[in-house]
């Protein structure tokens, strides 16, 4: 099978490796650059807790200043994982979605505990942070990561995707997404893709991309992507 990942490298290399691993030819178009965004300095003793939607916020933290027995709530196990690599050793993960990451939070931190740290890119698909406050707790979310949407590609691996489209690919966001649509339009690939089954994070992310015409469309979550291969 002919797998397309579309993140930066830094985030999918261990998943090439294993779809590589599997028999799988995978091609890599990274669709969005990330880049850390310089905020004011945080008092994290102030914090009960922190809050993490990705794995890029746990990424550009200042891990020295952290004390790493803080209560962490991961949006899913990516984000988790990438926590308990920078030694956070209270985590836990939601099923890969905000709304359930809400939930786990109600239920697990009590308002007593102290205000909640949210730490998130700049462009956020649920405004988490609000409806924490609208339950009565006290967050405050500190922005520390841009994405950045590529504009340039390489014209020999647009040539090879044509000779070879991908079965599979997946998109991890609604700025990938728009990257993606505009990789398509800009190279003139609308119509090649009724062979390929799109793989989205969330609905928003897939119906930027509901233009162009592919074989299946499918909703998923991150740490699911192995999975998917077997229901194509």
């Amino acid at each position: 099978m002919h797998i397309l990942l579309t993140r930066p490298l830094e985030d999918c290399s261990e998943m090439i490796v294993k779809f590589k691993s599997l028999g799988h030819q995978v091609s890599h178009l990274p669709l969005v650059s990330i880049e850390k965004v310089v905020h004011k300095k945080i008092n994290f003793q102030e914090y009960g807790g922190l809050i993490f939607t990705s794995a890029n916020a746990v990424k550009f933290l200042n891990h020295e200043e952290i004390s790493k027995t803080i209560q962490c709530f991961c949006v899913g196990e990516v984000t988790e994982k990438k926590a308990r690599n920078h030694g956070f050793q209270n985590t836990i993960a939601a099923e890969g979605n905000v709304s359930n990451l809400k939930e786990l939070i109600l239920q697990n931190y009590d308002l007593s505990d102290g205000p909640l740290l949210y730490l998130s890119g700049e462009t956020i698909s649920v405004d988490l942070d609000q409806q924490l406050l609208n339950e009565g707790y006290s967050v405050k979310r500190i922005i520390n990561y841009r994405v950045s949407q590529n504009q340039n590609f390489d014209r020999e691996f647009v040539k090879v995707l044509k000779q070879n489209m991908p079965d599979i690919a997946y998109v991890y966001s609604q700025n990938s997404a728009s990257s993606f649509l505009n990789f398509i339009k800009s190279h003139q690939l609308e119509t090649i893709w009724m062979g390929t089954n799109l793989m989205c994070i969330g609905e928003k992310a897939s119906s930027i991309l509901n233009e162009i015409k592919w074989k299946k469309i499918f909703l998923f979550n991150p740490g699911e992507e192995e999975f998917l291969l077997y229901k194509i």
